[in-house]
């Protein structure tokens, strides 16, 4: 995961030691929960759904793969356990004028607020009655 993360273009981290191998380790247990996509048993996109604050902790496709379709089953996985859990809207947030704000965007997540130089977004529960993604 942290071959990817710090592979990106976008959204890149400013500073990699922020983001340990614990905090992965931690999102796989007890803070949430993660999946992988693989292409010839190498894993090369990834997502984390934080169960403490209904948010999704991270979404990264290796960019050699990017464009692929590996992102939006990732979300999906994401999301709906995340809802499974009872939350009734989940939060994500990404850098500003990035292809992940778009991408986010088409999904039917609703920017919600901006702060400095990253976008807020939401998505509420399908059951929520509020608009659901396409």
């Amino acid at each position: 995961m942290t071959r990817i993360r710090l592979a990106v273009t976008e959204n890149v981290l400013r500073d990699p030691s922020r983001v340990t191998r614990q905090m992965y380790e931690d999102f796989l247990g007890k803070d949430g929960r993660g999946w992988v996509a693989e292409v010839d048993g190498a894993t090369v996109a990834f997502s984390y759904a934080n169960r403490r604050d209904g948010s999704i902790w991270a979404l990264f496709v290796d960019p050699r793969c990017e464009g692929q379709g590996l992102g939006r089953p990732l979300l999906a996985l994401a999301t709906g356990w995340l809802f499974s859990l009872g939350f009734t809207r989940v939060t994500l947030s990404t850098g500003i004028g990035t292809r992940a704000e778009g991408f986010y965007a088409r999904l039917g997540w609703r920017r919600d607020t901006t702060h400095s130089d990253e976008a807020h977004f939401v998505l509420d529960s399908p059951s929520s009655g509020q608009s659901t993604p396409p």
